[in-house]
This record gives C-alpha cells, structure tokens and sequence, in this order.
C-alpha cells in the first residue's frame, strides 16, 4: 500500500472495487467527503481498504434508502473516493475522509466474499475526470452565484463570499453540488452530468425549480 497514489487516467485504477451505498450522498473528483463508519460490514471493508489501494466507491442505492443497502439495486454510476484521514472514535465507530478520484459505472458485481459489496468499474466513461479544471471557462459562474445569492436569501443561509470569489469555477461548481440539499435524484442528476457545465447548468435549474416551488421552504446547504 503506497501513502500517495496519483492517479491520471482509467488504467491507473484498480477494476475491484468495494462499495459503500448511501443514499443522498454525493462525491465528485478533487473534493471530499467525510464519513462515519459503525456497520461490521463496513468496518471490515475499511480494514481491508486501508490495506489495500485505500479506495471506497460511495454509490446510491435506487431505493434512496440505505435500508439493507446488501440486497438494494443501485444507481448505475458512483465516484471513487481514497482514503485520505482516518481516525478511531471510540465505540466501535471511525471517521474518514474521502477524496473523489473519478466516476466509474457499475460493470457488474462481484460474488460475494466478503460482508460488504464489491464490483467490477468501469472508468471509461469519466476520463475527463482526471483532469482537473477541465471546462471551467465554460461555466456561466454568474449565473451559478446569482442562484446561490438567491437560494441564500430565501433560506437564511450564511455564505462566507470571499471564499465563493476566491474558489476556482471547478471547486465552486462540485462543492455547491455536494453541499446542495436535493433529493437522490437530484444528486444522481449532478453526478452523471456529463462535464462541468452541464453539471453547474443542473444545479442552477435544479435551485430555480425548488425555490420558485416553495421559497419559503426552510432548507439548508449541509
């Protein structure tokens, strides 16, 4: 197991990988999740994990319910992530923090041997994503603020501005969609976008939509 990985195309990534379902979580390249783990399933899937290439792939399952996330059919796609902070909490309970490498769809699934799920991923689809900042310029940054601003107003929500002016289009536009409090659909929608645009294009629509259904709805970026 190498500290540091770098990964720069499909082939760097391992084609086994293990599968942590969640419903209405959302992980994309470059930024991070944080994560409590307490299941024995996925604790052993952690043990394993930090032996091994350090990565979870964190997909939704199609009932939006983690439920028996061991027998729920999943979305399509979901994102790896690597394990980059690992602490024991106590209680039989750990944090982790993943970083999004890239996307894979679900080529099929493996026969278990183990508590946890694990799948053949195909990467094929998402090269782009080892390539940070591709298609920044093409982001309409107004108009993604300008949703922002009006989601913020409408919910009372704070937003600190001088870190939204200092943020790349790219972190701007993946930590909104990972922040933003839509259903699993809606999540699922923002990650299978298929480049930065379309997914900052999504996200405003997907705002505009909500507040113009229920502005006086009490919402929360979290």
């Amino acid at each position: 197991m190498k500290l540091y990985r770098d990964y720069r195309r499909p082939s760097d990534m391992p084609e086994a990988l293990p599968l942590f379902p969640l419903a209405g979580a959302l992980l994309l390249p470059r930024r991070p999740i944080q994560l409590t783990v307490f299941e024995p399933r996925y604790l052993d899937m952690l043990d394993d994990a930090l032996t091994g290439e350090r990565l979870i792939g964190v997909i939704q399952p199609l009932a939006g319910d983690d439920g028996d996330a061991k027998s729920h059919e999943l979305f399509p796609v979901g994102c790896a992530g690597r394990i980059v902070q690992y602490a024991e909490i106590g209680d039989e309970r750990c944090f982790l923090t993943l970083m999004g490498v890239a996307r894979f769809r679900v080529a099929r699934e493996l026969a278990a041997t183990a508590r946890y799920r694990s799948i053949v991923a195909d990467y094929s689809d998402f090269a782009d994503d080892f390539k940070a900042g591709l298609g920044e310029k093409a982001v309409d940054r107004k108009a993604l603020v300008d949703a922002l601003r009006a989601f913020a107003e409408a919910n009372e929500v704070g937003v600190d501005w001088d870190d939204i002016e200092k943020a790349s289009n790219e972190t701007l536009v993946n930590a909104l969609s990972m922040m933003s409090p839509y259903g699993a659909k809606e999540k699922q929608a923002l990650l299978e976008a298929r480049d930065l645009k379309s997914r900052a294009d999504i996200l405003v629509a997907i705002s505009q939509v909500e507040l113009a259904r229920n502005p006086d709805a009490p919402q929360h970026l979290h």
